[in-house]
């Protein structure tokens, strides 16, 4: 941990307020930069009647449902990650070990090689998104059910049964992956690789309210988490419902998770990093944790988004492409460099 318990609860405010602002500024490059470059002058006079059309079409049609949309897929994904790696008890454990992003690339990938005959959307989703979080929410289900037994539900358990139903999902995908034909492998391919591409306000709507409901009930769980870190026997003396507490947040993730990967596809990286770098620097208490996930898996999105907009504009590269570009460097060097900042 770089900063102390101290220093952190002290400058706690000024650290969340400078988080607020990078994201902020962050936000306004996502809305200014792309294939067609627009002044900060013309981004704030978009929102006003005597705009220009065109500058207005792009910010508040295109850009301005793309970033939103980036915002919340964001501040989820990273702040399952966090609550992953607390409810196992491992710096290192991503969302992705308990299946639902195996689950709902399968899902997708059923919709788009079974079904192509259906066309239409619900709720604005694409029947590719609906089928993608129906697929990791039965993943998910089914690997809670195999983990738990009269005993309650036991952690190690789960991460073998997520480990295991991931293969098996990863199996069936190849399979449907085998008999498509080469459009079919086309759309599966970019929607593994994650993307905002076509984001809508009824995505937007969806992904909002699905992240304002499982962030807050995240944070009500942040004592929980801090006493879970200490041992779940422990947790119990302390007067927690360990059992209770780990339902609730395996279905909280789960929904977090299944609702980004539906919306955007596999991003990869993000619900890791984030999380880890953070703990890094302020330590493993979930009070301050959660948020600063929140707004870190934010801006880590709102980036990568950017730099695939613009990198070879105006083709777009996939955002989960750009993610594992600059995840794996800072990963590798964090653990190159792991005795200094604590780690085993």
């Amino acid at each position: 941990m770089i900063f102390s318990v101290k220093k952190v609860e002290r400058h706690w405010g000024l650290i969340l307020g400078l988080a607020v602002l990078l994201l902020f500024l962050a936000t306004l490059c996502s809305l200014a930069f792309g294939a067609v470059p627009i002044r900060f002058a013309q981004l704030i006079n978009s929102f006003s009647a005597s705009s220009d059309p065109k500058v207005t079409l792009i910010i508040q049609q295109l850009r301005l449902p793309r970033a939103l949309l980036g915002l919340a897929v964001g501040a989820m994904l990273a702040s399952c990650g966090a609550v992953t790696q607390g409810l196992f008890r491992n710096p290192l454990a991503d969302p992705s070990l308990i299946g639902v992003s195996a689950g709902a690339a399968t899902g997708a990938s059923v919709v788009i090689v079974l079904m192509t005959q259906l066309h239409g959307s619900l709720a604005g989703l694409s029947l590719v998104s609906i089928g993608a979080f129906c697929g990791g929410t039965i993943t998910v289900v089914f690997v809670y059910r195999l983990a738990t037994s009269s005993a309650g539900t036991s952690v190690s358990s789960m991460l073998l049964a997520g480990i295991a139903i991931t293969f098996l999902a990863g199996a069936f995908a190849k399979i449907l992956e085998f008999i498509a034909d080469n459009e079919m492998l086309k759309r599966i391919s970019l929607w593994q690789m994650g993307g905002l591409e076509g984001a809508n306000y009824s995505q937007v709507g969806i992904a909002l309210g699905v992240a304002a409901v499982v962030l807050s009930l995240l944070n009500r769980h942040r004592t929980a988490l801090n006493a879970l870190l200490l041992g779940e026997s422990e947790a119990r003396h302390l007067g927690i419902n360990v059992k209770r507490v780990k339902q609730q947040l395996i279905v909280l993730v789960a929904a977090g998770v299944g609702c980004s990967v539906a919306l955007v596809g596999t991003v990869a990286f993000l619900g890791l990093i984030v999380p880890h770098m953070l703990r890094i620097l302020i330590g493993p208490n979930h009070r301050y944790l959660i948020p600063l996930c929140a707004i870190g898996g934010a801006l880590l999105m709102l980036l990568s988004d950017t730099v695939a907009r613009t990198v070879i504009a105006p083709t777009e590269v996939p955002v989960g492409l750009i993610t594992s570009l600059l995840g794996a460097p800072i990963f590798i060097s964090l653990l190159r460099h792991r005795h200094r900042y604590g780690m085993q």
